[in-house]
């Protein structure tokens, strides 16, 4: 799949098979995750991958909206060291992986983390170090679920301006 066909395809998958993902996959999605674009090249993220059943319900009980963590076969559970632009670079990773799972014929739905009450809960349980920040936690699996055609998205002439903002 070509990268504009994964940018204008990929949709959030609740709904998994059950099917474990190869380490090779989990391994490529973690690598695009950090070769993404950083604020001045700090790269502050960490990956944790979390294939372990009993350990991805934990992931799902203390998640607010992400209680379908517990069947997917995998979360990627998104972390960053307290850099100036922690959050900016723990996302453009977090894209990389969503459009790179996609790209693998997998489904994937990204689940906040960052401000949420739950986020030092996370980076404990994953034993990271407690000053670390929770960017996100992305559910992944081959879909169980028919993907629906693209949600309406604003039109492009709503929201792009050339050389100044206005209101059409």
């Amino acid at each position: 799949m070509d990268a504009m066909e994964v940018l204008t395809s990929r949709r959030s998958v609740r709904k998994f098979k059950p099917d474990p993902i190869p380490r090779e996959l989990l391994e490529r999605i973690v690598d695009a995750g950090r070769l993404a674009p950083t604020a001045r090249n700090v790269q502050p993220w960490e990956f944790v991958v979390v294939t372990d059943a009993a350990k991805r319900a934990a992931l799902a009980e203390v998640n607010d909206h992400g209680k379908f963590i517990a069947q997917a076969p995998a979360c990627i559970v998104v972390l960053s060291q307290p850099t100036k632009y922690y959050l900016e670079d723990g996302a453009a990773a977090t894209t990389n992986m969503l459009n790179a799972a996609a790209a693998l014929g997998l489904g994937s739905c990204w689940v906040a983390g960052d401000k949420k009450p739950y986020a030092a809960k996370i980076v404990q349980m994953v034993g990271a170090p407690p000053d670390m920040r929770l960017v996100a936690s992305i559910a992944l699996g081959y879909p169980d679920e028919t993907l629906t055609p693209a949600v309406k998205k604003r039109a492009l002439a709503d929201v792009l301006h050339w050389e100044r903002f206005e209101r059409s």
